[in-house]
């Protein structure tokens, strides 16, 4: 069975090697875009701290491992830094240059 947990993971790895294979847009070792990720992670547990608190998401406890963060499965943190990061280094390599 494919479970939640598993593919925030996937996603997570394969962004962390696209970055590194391909892309190479150098964001991983900029102070500003952890500040970046520190800021979006903040929104994200909030955000998710009241989605989940309030039942409007509801997650399959057979698909998740059942570890929170701040009010927020583990893999909605895995999922967020994924999506954020793979926009962020996207973003970077495609900017014309100057």
């Amino acid at each position: 069975m494919i479970t939640y947990t598993l593919l925030a993971g996937v996603m997570t790895i394969a962004v962390f090697i696209l970055e590194f294979l391909i892309l190479k847009s150098g964001l991983l070792s900029q102070g500003i875009f952890w500040i970046a990720m520190a800021i979006v992670t903040f929104f994200q547990l909030v955000s998710n701290g009241f989605l989940t608190s309030q039942k409007i998401v509801i997650y399959n406890p057979e698909l998740i491992t059942g570890l929170r963060i701040a009010f927020a499965p583990l893999e909605d943190l895995f999922f967020g830094f994924a999506l954020v990061s793979l926009t962020m280094f996207v973003w970077v390599k495609l900017k014309p240059s100057k």
